[in-house]
């Protein structure tokens, strides 16, 4: 009796296992944000029609949300919302990859801010875009104040099919995690708990130098990754990711990590993990 009990509990150690790694598959496949595109993008004059996915979504997602991501098909179905905000709506939006709270929802709307983004490899400065994206600046702040981002890898660059970016903002990719591409890593879908719509798209392109959100392929699934142009993705993106902020020095320091390519290749949205680890020791924000 004793052995099939050990028996009994073995097997339905195994089947919760195999289910777990199931729900973990299905959960990555559709939270995938890298920076930029969890949809395919469509490489045009191809052979055979080639898809290359790309993660928010920079900002897959990684997807940019390898679950929040950026790609020619994401929707921009959010309705336009007059620029400067003076109310900001903020959605649960399951759990968090770092507790923090939501962000108030009366943005300081008549300021201006700039960031710093202090890396392992330098500075990176940027120029917050307050009164064209109210609401992901009120958002970006909140998160760098809480020092959500502290410790956590740029888990994603991508280098072609006309996307060139860095994705960043998972607090799943802590400063000591091993970037190994893995479709059952959870790197690549976390959120800070909340979504919010999309903002600043009439017109958008990104130029090098540009900062947008990543997201998981509809207008309304903004969160905390994001991702920063390298060199001009205009004509590989459409108008589907918040441009919310320019850099403004230490362009270069993402243009050098561009250059080393990755250590291994996201098979669902494309890009990888940056050869050349990126860490995001703090945010700092200034506002006047």
């Amino acid at each position: 009796m004793a052995g099939n009990r050990e028996r009994q509990r073995k097997r339905a150690r195994e089947r919760y296992e195999r289910q777990r790694e199931q729900r973990l598959q299905r959960r990555h496949k559709l939270r995938q944000r890298v920076g930029i595109g969890l949809a395919v993008v469509l490489v045009l004059g191809l052979a055979a029609g080639l898809a290359l996915a790309f993660a928010g979504g920079p900002a897959s997602k990684p997807t940019a949300k390898a679950s929040s991501t950026a790609s020619p098909s994401a929707s921009t179905s959010a309705a336009a919302v007059a620029e400067p905000a003076h109310h900001c709506t903020y959605t649960s939006g399951g759990l968090a990859a770092k507790k923090v709270s939501v962000p108030p929802a009366a943005p300081d709307y008549s300021s201006s801010y700039t960031a710093t983004i202090n890396t392992n490899l330098g500075k990176i400065g940027i120029n917050l875009l307050n009164s064209k994206a109210t609401c992901t600046v009120n958002s970006f702040v909140h998160l760098a104040s809480a020092g959500f981002w502290n410790n956590s890898q740029c888990h994603r660059v991508t280098t072609t099919g006309g996307l060139y970016v860095l994705q960043c903002g998972d607090p799943y990719a802590t400063a000591t995690a091993k970037l190994d591409c893995s479709s059952t890593s959870k790197i690549g879908s976390g959120t800070p708990g909340y979504d919010f719509a999309s903002e600043n798209l009439t017109g958008a392109k990104y130029p090098a130098g540009t900062v947008a959100m990543a997201n998981e392929g509809s207008a309304t699934t903004n969160g905390s990754q994001f991702f920063i142009v390298f060199k001009d993705s205009t004509s590989g993106l459409t108008a589907s990711y918040t441009p919310f902020a320019t850099v403004s020095s230490g362009l270069g320091i993402v243009q050098n990590v561009a250059k080393d390519g990755y250590s291994c290749q996201y098979a669902q949205s494309g890009g990888g993990a940056p050869k050349k680890k990126v860490i995001i020791d703090s945010v700092t924000i200034k506002k006047t």
